[in-house]
């Protein structure tokens, strides 16, 4: 899409490096007076509290801590994420102060970041081929956060570096030296795996526009070199294009809108830093597949900040309000937009301050009054079909949370980030939990390992599917949905699946079709109809985070405190008493770590239904109501 477009006028429409100005330096002092002083004011008490920072040396055995624990937190938690926001937050407020108090912590936090042997995590060492554990410093991993690093001292440069060669030139030099040997130079001699040019056959995920985004910023921002930096800007527009060429048309993220922010949301950076270096010549969100991507995230919204979180996502989040906000208007979508304001809103940008990365952080600026100004709202659709990666949701009114809404999927078991799940559906009601997907703990070593569905939260007997014969769905593109069918007829909405193929031979399933019914504002249906090779054993599954009591016939789910002000839904699931038996499993959670925080309160509880008798053919009912 980018190459075929550009790559032949690119060195012509590139803007030298001398000339390219995204974002206002230092020296433009009214670039740098944002109209709100509780803004300015938070920035500079995190600068403040960030120059009380003292670098401290991290040891060899941080990273050794992976290779013997198979923790990656430690390191990530109390090194990577301190050093880098500790740093960004020193840049902004200085830019914002203007008064030179901050200068001497940001060189030292430059020069501690330039001291580090390697700017990734030590997960991501599984790349070199001295395997995890030390870094070898003769052979640079380029990892999503060596690329952050990487564009936090490129942003820093571009901002300061002449308040910087003040004290002296070797600030700056160390800073173009080490972007130089560990992201410019692998990036233009190498192929790695994310830039999708040696694995047809395998889709590119997240890692891809994220650390091209950051790669961007790197060669527009420190490379001297005019025809150095055509080539290193027109591979990365070949390398997005591999992100972009094979993604599914509905747009349709299959990590989930958790990582939207890092796949359809990293590209927005790409493309912006395409549009910004090229005065606006590359553009291509006329194109279709680049609006469909962008529309994502509000197709999937549940209401607040519960999303479908299906695979790694997690269950509650925040979108990025300048990135959601700002795709929203480059393609012209008055929802995206809206969605984007109402996120600025939830975080307080104005009195809070900004977050993410720096240089999204200066994206944000010039967008602060427009959001703030702009009608902010949660478009919440009626219903979404992706029919490419198999996603559907649907809800009892357009807009709103109240009553039903129902989420489910199809797709493959080979997804990025997945999770053993197919068929497997989400139902809350009145914008609350009722059956949930668990989503993800903390990342291990197990978590990316061969023994990634042995962890409980990726396994099929921990959603809402069945367990045949005492066989789990298998991983690998092969197990799959088939003969996937979704309509939305007003009243009505069906969404119909054979997920045999998602079980391996061994669960002896010949058919197994899930058809799932909703008939707005009276309730949800769940047809299992079945046809078994053997019937020795069946449990279907079901998780949620209410309280349960089992009467004869039927589950009944009450209101159980979730923190941070939420609590889950009440209802009703009703079943055939005379097939099952009812088990509850409790998963309490206070000792359980979750990805990006604990959406599901106390504790999750697995209703477990076991066939008393399994016939080799059979249809199986499940009604869920509100109570």
């Amino acid at each position: 899409m980018l190459s075929e477009r550009f790559a032949t006028t690119l060195s012509n429409i590139l803007i030298p490096r001398d000339r390219w100005t995204p974002h206002p330096k230092f020296e433009d002092r009214a670039g740098w007076q944002p109209p709100y002083p509780s803004l300015v004011e938070a920035h500079i008490a995190r600068g403040r509290e960030a120059a009380e920072f003292d670098w401290p040396v991290a040891p060899a055995t941080f990273f050794l801590d992976y290779q013997r624990t198979g923790n990656r937190s430690r390191w990530q938690t109390q090194v990577r994420d301190k050093r880098r926001q500790t740093l960004a937050d020193l840049v902004v407020a200085e830019c914002l102060e203007g008064q030179g108090q901050f200068i001497d912590p940001i060189i030292d936090g430059i020069w501690a970041t330039c001291e580090e042997t390697f700017w990734g995590v030590p997960a991501h060492l599984n790349r070199q081929k001295a395997g995890i554990g030390l870094p070898d410093v003769e052979e640079p991993v380029l990892d999503l956060f060596a690329a952050e690093a990487a564009a936090l001292l490129a942003w820093t440069h571009y901002l300061l570096r002449e308040r910087l060669d003040t004290h002296s030139r070797l600030i700056c030099d160390r800073i173009r030296l080490e972007i130089d040997r560990r992201i410019l130079a692998p990036c233009l001699e190498q192929n790695h795996g994310w830039m999708g040019f040696n694995n047809p056959g395998r889709r590119v995920n997240n890692w891809n526009p994220w650390i091209v985004s950051n790669w961007l910023t790197c060669a527009l921002v420190i490379e001297d070199d005019t025809d150095r930096r055509v080539r290193h800007v027109s591979r990365a527009m070949e390398a997005v294009d591999n992100f972009i060429d094979p993604y599914p048309a509905d747009g349709g993220c299959d990590e989930g809108p958790g990582y939207w922010n890092h796949a359809g949301g990293a590209l927005y950076d790409c493309l912006e830093i395409f549009r910004s270096a090229t005065g606006g010549q590359i553009d291509v969100y006329d194109e279709p597949l680049i609006q469909e991507i962008g529309r994502f995230p509000y197709r999937t919204q549940i209401g607040g900040h519960y999303f479908v979180n299906f695979a790694d996502a997690a269950g509650r989040i925040s979108l990025p309000p300048a990135i959601t906000y700002g795709y929203g208007k480059r393609i012209d979508d008055e929802d995206l937009m809206a969605l984007g304001a109402w996120s600025a809103r939830e975080a307080d940008l104005l009195n809070e301050g900004l977050s993410d990365s720096l240089g999204r952080q200066l994206r944000t600026l010039p967008l602060l009054q427009e959001m703030s100004e702009s009608s902010a709202a949660t478009a919440l659709p009626l219903s979404s079909w992706l029919s490419e990666i198999q996603v559907f949701c649907a809800r009892d009114t357009k807009g709103s949370t109240n009553g039903y809404f129902i989420a489910g999927k199809g797709g493959n078991n080979e997804e990025s980030h997945n999770h053993n799940d197919i068929g497997h559906v989400i139902v809350y009601i009145d914008g609350r939990p009722l059956i949930v997907d668990i989503g993800v703990e903390d990342y291990t070593s197990k978590t990316f390992g061969p023994d990634r569905y042995d962890i409980w939260t990726m396994n099929s007997s921990h959603h809402s599917l069945p367990t045949i014969n005492g066989i789990q769905q298998a991983p690998g593109a092969n197990h799959k949905a088939s003969s996937v069918t979704f309509e939305d007829a007003g009243e009505r909405v069906q969404f119909k699946a054979d997920i045999s193929d998602a079980y391996p031979e061994a669960a002896a399933v010949d058919r197994w079709t899930r058809e799932v019914v909703f008939r707005r504002r009276e309730g949800i249906v769940i047809h299992d109809d079945f046809t078994l090779t053997r019937s020795e054993s069946l449990e279907v599954n079901f998780m949620t985070p209410s309280t349960v009591q089992v009467r004869e016939g039927e589950v009944h789910f009450e209101a159980a405190d979730l923190g941070s002000g939420e609590v889950s839904a009440s209802g009703v699931l009703t079943f055939d008493a005379d097939a099952f038996e009812v088990h509850l499993d409790d998963y309490p959670l206070a000792e359980i770590s979750f990805r990006r925080g604990n959406p599901w309160g106390q504790s999750l509880t697995r209703i477990r239904f076991s066939a008393k008798s399994v016939p080799a053919t059979g249809t199986y009912v499940w009604r869920i109501t509100q109570s």
